[in-house]
């Protein structure tokens, strides 16, 4: 192996400077001790790899050094020795001559640069790779000219395809709206179900086909799962509104409370339409429904509780009714339902009034009113005043227009629905969802 040298020629010998060394003191005696030359041979091995930039001022740090201190008259020669045998053992084998000497060295590719991950760095280039390395940012091409894939509406769609995908202008301003009420829709919720009661005190004003579009509204956008429970005591329908799936009711569910320990058997009790709602019929026999009480609610709200994020409850028009107590003490915001007549707008109000005067400001405070345009006499009256008066106590008002397919009085599809009428829908789930704690302790 080659070995690194430092060394500098021995002084010369004192007859060549006359004698006259000994006899010369102070600086002069100094500057005459030096050598007139001084050579320093370096031998070092033969490179061990290529240089990158950042290691081209790396100096042999690592090497010990053993230096020589001069005494008295050796000042002119410091002798330093480096052991490249020790310090600097290359891979090739024996040592040989030459080229066969170079062809023997095996030449170190140059350190990693700045783009190689950091995961991949420190692993030996034999040494398996972990899931995690395998990234969007590592595998995924780069795309040109898109921003997150085709936009939605006529005129921006058409200019994405008509330049080849070059060029998005993004999504229309009714696709943005949209999807802007999709993200109140489908608010999380953490910590428990929240239940939300559909009630007014006036019966024929359109308050279970309320309850049916907004459990479709709010089912079709979200992820969990949202249940209608039929809570009316006084022959409810709600499950009419949708196709139904099973005979069994709310005193089924009640009888069987006990032996229901997952999901799917509990489904088994109610009926799911198109947008994912399910429904739980109330008994068509008025003497069972109207038995149904406070008792039996809690029975179906628990289970409820278990398995659904959302539960909207049909009340029926007995405010001071048993159930009706046990409704609003589950109730997190509350939906009140006014006709465009007269005496259905009062009593709406007087419903407000009973709710405040029993303890329930707070739930009128943060109440949606949903006025329904289809009711007889609609056309007469001044909807603009309704609606100024509601605002004044509640926190929002929404109008639902007449819509053939709710005129019927049968099975409500959605997607059937008017695009106003779908929309007036999906504006009131999202309204309710605005009034929604997110978090809360269950």
């Amino acid at each position: 192996m080659s070995v690194a040298r430092l060394r500098s020629e021995e002084p010369r010998a004192a007859d060549e400077f006359g004698g006259a060394a000994s006899e010369v003191d102070g600086d002069e005696g100094l500057a005459a001790q030096l050598p007139e030359s001084l050579t320093v041979s370096v031998e070092l091995p033969t490179t061990v790899h290529e240089p990158a930039d950042d290691e081209a001022a790396v100096t042999l740090h690592d090497v010990a050094i053993t230096p020589v201190l001069p005494h008295g008259d050796d000042l002119a020669t410091t002798s330093i020795h480096l052991d490249a045998d020790e310090h600097a053992e290359l891979p090739g084998g024996d040592e040989t001559d030459g080229d066969s000497a170079e062809q023997a060295v095996a030449i170190v590719p140059p350190l990693p640069g700045d783009d190689v991950p950091h995961e991949l760095r420190a692993l030996p280039a034999d040494s398996p790779e972990s899931a995690s390395m395998l990234t969007a940012e590592r595998l995924l091409h780069e795309k040109s000219g898109a921003r997150g894939g085709a936009p939605e509406g006529f005129w921006p769609h058409l200019v994405y395809q008509a330049s080849f995908h070059q060029i998005n202008l993004g999504d229309s301003r009714a696709v943005r709206e949209r999807k802007a009420l999709d993200a109140r829709i489908a608010k999380r919720l953490e910590g428990g179900t929240r239940f939300v009661p559909v009630l007014t005190r006036k019966g024929g004003v359109g308050k279970t086909t309320i309850t049916t579009i907004l459990g479709m509204a709010l089912a079709d956008v979200r992820e969990d799962r949202v249940i209608a429970v039929d809570a009316n005591p006084d022959r409810g329908t709600l499950s009419e509104r949708v196709n139904k799936q099973t005979r069994s009711t709310v005193r089924d569910l009640v009888t069987h409370a006990p032996s229901i320990r997952d999901f799917s058997e509990l489904s088994s009790h109610v009926s799911r339409d198109e947008t994912r709602l399910d429904v739980l019929a109330s008994d068509t026999d008025p003497l069972l429904s109207e038995a149904f009480d406070e008792d039996d609610y809690n029975v179906v709200a628990d289970i409820a509780a278990r398995y659904y994020s959302l539960v909207l409850t049909d009340c029926g028009t007995g405010i001071v009714h048993s159930v009706m107590r046990a409704t609003l003490q589950r109730a997190d915001a509350v939906v009140i339902v006014s006709g465009g007549s007269v005496d259905e707008a009062r009593l709406a109000s007087e419903t407000l009034t009973w709710l405040e005067a029993n303890g329930y400001s707070d739930l009128v405070r943060n109440a949606i009113v949903a006025l329904n345009t289809a009711t007889q006499g609609t056309n007469l009256v001044k909807l603009d005043e309704i609606e100024a008066h509601f605002r004044s106590r509640v926190r929002e008002i929404v109008r639902i227009p007449y819509d053939p397919e709710l005129a019927a009085g049968s099975v409500v599809r959605f997607s059937a629905l008017q695009k106003f009428t779908r929309d007036s829908a999906r504006e009131l789930a999202a309204l309710v969802m605005d009034g929604l704690p997110a978090r809360r302790s269950a």
